[in-house]
């Protein structure tokens, strides 16, 4: 009867995965047939602002369902998607979304390439996964959290590659999490500064560009650097590098 019960369970969660890798699937569909752009959720401000008014709960679940799925997925667009987030709900909240979002994703995709994609991956990163895990045995955890502070890495290359090494997941999400944080606040305040969707299409990212936006990416540039320093001086890299 127990053993009949667990098999149950068992394929009970094996529908559920089917059914959630099913749904990221269409959405990856459509985003990819839909050309997300301004222009595109311009068209829809005044639905999604209504809707959003009328259902503020599930809107916002569905977005951050949204995020994780269009990341998870490794579909393209995703600091677009960033920007109309810090529009649509503000910066706090949509900080509070994008973050834990972008690093759910992060962990999904992670996931994906670890259980799933691995001999289609490998070969896509033969020498760069070689270098990342030389890098991190000698640098432990630290070396993501360095990758994570350069906003021109890859996030997708980075949650691929690291899925195909012996990092724990709960490692690289919390990694993730606090690495990713600066960039995500600097492009979710962008977006929550813009007054509508449909100057923004017209201008473009040019729109958004201000003297304090790329005070803000120049520090982000320079912020590896200044950690790398700073948790050398305190010792915790080296104390990383020896776990």
């Amino acid at each position: 009867m127990l053993h009949e019960g667990s098999h149950r369970l068992v394929n009970a969660r094996g529908r559920l995965v089917i059914c959630v890798l099913l749904a990221f699937a269409a959405i990856g569909y459509l985003w990819v047939q839909g050309g997300f752009s301004f222009e595109a959720v311009a068209a829809q401000e005044s639905d999604l602002r209504t809707y959003q008014q009328a259902h503020p709960r599930f809107f916002y679940g569905a977005a951050f369902l949204f995020y994780v799925g269009v990341t998870g997925l490794s579909l393209p667009g995703a600091w677009l998607l960033t920007l109309v987030f810090g529009w649509l709900f503000g910066f706090l909240p949509g900080l509070i979304l994008v973050s834990f979002a972008s690093t759910g994703g992060a962990s999904l995709a992670f996931l994906l390439s670890r259980h799933l994609l691995t001999r289609i991956i490998k070969p896509l990163y033969g020498h760069s996964l070689q270098v990342v895990r030389e890098s991190l045995a000698r640098d432990g955890a630290f070396y993501l959290f360095t990758l994570r502070l350069i906003p021109a890495m890859p996030y997708v290359g980075i949650n691929l590659v690291m899925g195909l090494t012996p990092i724990k997941l709960v490692t690289f999400w919390w990694v993730s999490q606090l690495g990713m944080l600066p960039a995500t606040i600097v492009y979710v305040s962008a977006g929550s500064t813009v007054p509508d969707l449909h100057a923004l299409g017209d201008q473009g990212v040019s729109g958004i560009i201000s003297p304090q936006l790329l005070v803000a990416f120049a520090v982000l540039g320079l912020f590896p650097l200044l950690a790398r320093l700073a948790m050398r001086r305190l010792g915790w890299g080296s104390a990383t590098a020896r776990r």
